[in-house]
């Protein structure tokens, strides 16, 4: 898999509880920092108070092989209830860095949650890896989606366990 091709990751689960009870915790960036292994923190920008449509916020993030660094993402899919996402450095020339979305689904009795991300078009935290060792792309681009995967895989199981319990 090529970092152009647009690689993608994502993981789904079934909760035992109403789409009103996930909806607060998907959205609910603070959580999703405390959950993450890389987000650190969240701060709304521009007066905002927490999501809508078209809100920017600033993530800070770490990892073991980048080190630390903050992006600027955009609200861009805003539908209460149902689906919330944004794109990573949505405003820069050469495009996004990446796109996060969150879908709630009706599923029986629950709700199916599921948690997408998209790598580019623009460059990202990848790009300087591929560029220094391009004959090792794809295995970098890999070993990105792989732990995105398992980040998201566990996410979703928080959501579960706190949904749940909370129904």
């Amino acid at each position: 898999m090529r970092y152009a091709d647009g690689p993608t990751a994502e993981s789904e689960i079934v909760v035992d509880a109403p789409a009103q009870s996930l909806w607060p915790l998907v959205t609910d960036l603070s959580l999703l920092a405390e959950l993450s292994p890389e987000l650190q923190r969240v701060e709304w920008l521009d007066g905002a108070e927490g999501p809508a449509a078209e809100v920017r916020f600033r993530g800070y993030s770490a990892h073991s092989a980048v080190g630390e660094w903050s992006t600027v993402s955009t609200v861009t899919v805003w539908e209460p209830g149902r689906r919330f996402g944004w794109e990573v450095e949505r405003d820069r020339p050469e495009g996004r860095a990446a796109s996060w979305l969150f879908e709630l689904t009706p599923a029986g009795g629950g709700t199916r949650l599921r948690q997408w991300a998209q790598l580019g078009p623009g460059p990202s935290g990848l790009t300087p890896a591929i560029e220094r060792w391009p004959d090792k792309e794809e295995r970098i681009v890999g070993g990105r989606i792989g732990e995105w995967r398992s980040a998201m895989a566990a996410n979703l199981a928080a959501f579960k366990e706190r949904a749940e319990r909370a129904s």
